[in-house]
């Protein structure tokens, strides 16, 4: 377990504000969102490059290179962790939704009526897992997220205690994706919550989530 120090003000990885559809972090014009992008570019760039590519030494090279400069500039990881988290806001290292984290697709959810937060994303190659198609946990990670950022919707978040998921046909890659969730109702601490992602007008996987939010939390009858 890593000891780090909790901000006594801490981000939410999504939030709803009246008037505003967008749920969770934008990408914002900054030296860090651009490299972040460019990652991305590398990654799938990577992933679809024949491994006796005549270019890859010379490429591996430079790579080697700028990861050992930005690593020699690293904040340590418990300082790092505060200063993510400190604040107001929408956190955005999230690995689903996170503009800031190369790993993030990003998918950005959206409110769009009737306590439904959607989004649309396309996977590619980095995201497969049998040949052409999405990766079951990764279909399970973005579910997840939008599961939360459904309950966020809501009013009120939680952690997950449940996630089952349904795999009911194969997801494929290059085609763009909606990501759905609703928040179906709220039992005392308990938050009920489905999803599903849908690729050319066919559910190709479905969940159900159980939600726990904290005693505190406003809106709460115990």
């Amino acid at each position: 377990m890593i000891d780090w120090t909790v901000p006594a003000r801490r981000k939410l990885l999504s939030r709803f504000t009246p008037g505003e559809s967008c749920l969770t972090a934008p990408r914002i014009d900054d030296p860090l969102n651009d490299a972040v992008t460019a990652v991305r570019r590398i990654i799938g760039a990577l992933a679809r490059t024949a491994p006796d590519d005549g270019g890859l030494p010379a490429a591996a090279a430079e790579l080697q290179r700028i990861a050992e400069a930005l690593e020699g500039r690293t904040r340590p990881v418990p300082a790092h962790l505060s200063e993510m988290w400190r604040g107001e806001g929408i956190a955005r290292h999230d690995p689903a939704t996170g503009p800031e984290n190369p790993l993030a697709p990003p998918l950005t959810m959206r409110d769009v009526g009737d306590g439904w937060a959607e989004g649309v994303v396309t996977l590619g190659l980095p995201y497969q897992g049998p040949p052409a198609l999405v990766h079951g946990g990764v279909c399970g990670l973005l579910l997840d997220a939008a599961l939360a950022v459904a309950n966020q919707l809501a009013g009120v978040g939680g952690m997950t205690a449940q996630l089952d998921i349904t795999y009911r046909r194969p997801t494929p890659l290059y085609v763009p994706l909606t990501v759905r969730a609703r928040q179906l109702r709220r039992e005392g601490r308990k938050l009920f919550t489905i999803g599903e992602i849908v690729a050319d007008g066919q559910v190709t996987v479905s969940a159900r989530g159980l939600f726990i939010c904290a005693a505190d939390s406003v809106g709460i009858v115990t």
